[in-house]
């Protein structure tokens, strides 16, 4: 597998990415949406096709969702926030920086392993399973585990699994823990591995309109993102899509 590679997969799983943020002050009246970088390309498309049955333009920035979060919080004028877990939805709802009456629970992903296409790399992930030996000296792929929704789901898999000691202090290049969504979407790497939902928090992206904006277009992108369109962009990138109060539809 590339660096190349490797890096667009990081990006995808949630390591501190600040390139491309763009002003919002630049975009007149477009509505401005953070959202978790895993979304990318459903996103686009979602956005793409909004465009043209309105002729409005969403203008999305991704990065991680700690690090959009943050930007919010130092006053980027964003009217959307999307993030791929819960606890920095809370943490922008504990510092009155989304409306909370607009923040829903959008959609679902799973957790796997990935190795290089070629890899011989097959694994059975259950309590004790050997992860330490699947790596042959190489090293494990993940977003930062204090911050990054993906480490931290990582992280909390493995702890459950009873094997991250056994891996902690081995980082990136053989094997990687990436959301599902992220490794269908890159045909440089196969799915060795997917982690069962029981051993991590479930994994959900909440949504919710910022605190400080005034865009009347906001509210309405955030109502398409439930509607079919929206639906179908979601699915054929492999995401779950929530129905009302955060179940799976």
């Amino acid at each position: 597998m590339t660096r190349r590679t490797w890096l667009a997969l990081l990006i995808a799983a949630g390591l501190t990415w600040t390139a491309g943020v763009q002003s919002a002050a630049a975009q007149g009246k477009h509505v401005v949406v953070f959202a978790a970088a895993s979304l990318k390309n459903a996103l686009d498309d979602i956005a793409g096709q909004w465009q043209r049955e309105t002729g409005k333009k969403a203008v999305i920035s991704y990065a991680a969702s700690n690090t959009l979060i943050k930007q919010i919080e130092q006053g980027a004028p964003a009217d959307i926030f999307i993030s791929a877990d819960l606890d920095w939805m809370d943490y922008g709802q504990q510092k009155n920086l989304i409306k909370p009456d607009s923040r829903f629970s959008l959609l679902g992903n799973r957790l796997v392993l990935i190795a290089p296409k070629d890899s011989s790399v097959s694994a059975n992930i259950q309590p004790g399973f050997d992860l330490a030996t699947l790596l042959k000296g190489g090293r494990l792929a993940m977003g930062n585990v204090d911050a990054v929704p993906a480490g931290k789901y990582g992280k909390a898999a493995l702890e459950k699994l009873g094997v991250w000691d056994s891996v902690k202090d081995k980082i990136a290049q053989a094997l990687g823990i990436v959301y599902q969504t992220d490794a269908a979407a890159d045909p440089g790497v196969k799915i060795v591995g997917i982690f069962p939902e029981n051993t991590h928090p479930p994994i959900i992206y909440p949504v919710a309109l910022t605190k400080e904006s005034t865009n009347p277009d906001a509210q309405m992108f955030l109502n398409y993102l439930r509607s079919p369109a929206a639906r179908a962009a979601f699915e054929r990138q492999g995401f779950t899509v929530l129905a009302p109060g955060g179940q799976r539809s």
